[in-house]
């Protein structure tokens, strides 16, 4: 598909339950797709009847903790982490524990009407370990993601959309066709300015509001200079579509 990659989860028998397969796998996928020029938005999304359902416990159960702590499942966050486009998650059905860390980790979350999401680790004893007591309170506030951590319960995709944890909720069977649209229009963006506006975002999160403005006035600069923020400028003043060079 033109300059999107799709990238399904596939262990539908499973819930797409992420073990250690598909840890490898999603890296090396990422790495592939951070290098091919040709891409410039992933969606994200999983066969059958769920989004993800988290960790597989039956193998990390059975994973020694030393293992856990020095591998784990980390390769896999710290390589989205990383990743320079944009990443849209398309929740097609179940998403809680891992599998909504891993859309919160994502840029842009849209959800089917079917999608149920939270962070159920509670319930086993344990508690989130890849963003989900961090990144859901920075979303939807400290009271509503406590609540959330703490009991367990899940919500449905509406309730996330009121909560600001999604952008938009559509009927499942417009799920990707909107994923697609919404990735079409990034696409047609400079990647450079896209990567660029992407950082400062996100770093909105992890700084201050000072170090946070000083990162956006260094990308606004890097920007403005760069052929692409060149060229945007001028189709602009000569009333015609720019031809980016990223």
């Amino acid at each position: 598909m033109d300059n999107i990659a799709i990238v399904r989860l596939n262990r539908p028998d499973k819930l797409n339950a992420l073990n250690m397969e598909m840890v490898w796998d999603f890296v090396n996928v990422f790495n592939e797709l951070e290098n091919n020029k040709n891409v410039k938005v992933v969606i994200i999304t999983g066969n059958g009847r769920a989004f993800c359902a988290g960790a597989d416990v039956n193998e990390m159960a059975n994973m020694k903790v030393e293992d856990v702590v020095r591998v784990g499942h980390a390769p896999m966050w710290e390589r989205l982490r990383t990743f320079r486009k944009p990443v849209i998650a398309a929740l097609n059905g179940l998403t809680v524990g891992g599998g909504l860390e891993l859309a919160m980790a994502c840029d842009i979350i849209i959800a089917a009407e079917s999608a149920m999401l939270g962070q159920p680790e509670i319930n086993l004893g344990i508690i989130p370990g890849a963003g989900g007591t961090q990144r859901l309170t920075r979303t939807v506030g400290k009271y509503k993601g406590m609540e959330m951590v703490l009991t367990g319960r899940l919500i449905s995709a509406w309730e996330a959309y009121r909560r600001g944890l999604v952008i938009k909720v559509v009927p499942d069977e417009a799920l990707l066709d909107e994923a697609i649209r919404l990735a079409k229009e990034i696409a047609t963006k400079s990647l450079f300015a896209v990567e660029l506006g992407k950082e400062a975002v996100n770093k909105a999160l992890d700084t201050t509001l000072q170090q946070g403005l000083d990162i956006e006035r260094r990308n606004f600069y890097v920007a403005l200079i760069s052929e692409d923020g060149k060229e945007g400028m001028k189709a602009f003043i000569e009333k015609r579509k720019p031809n980016w060079k990223t």
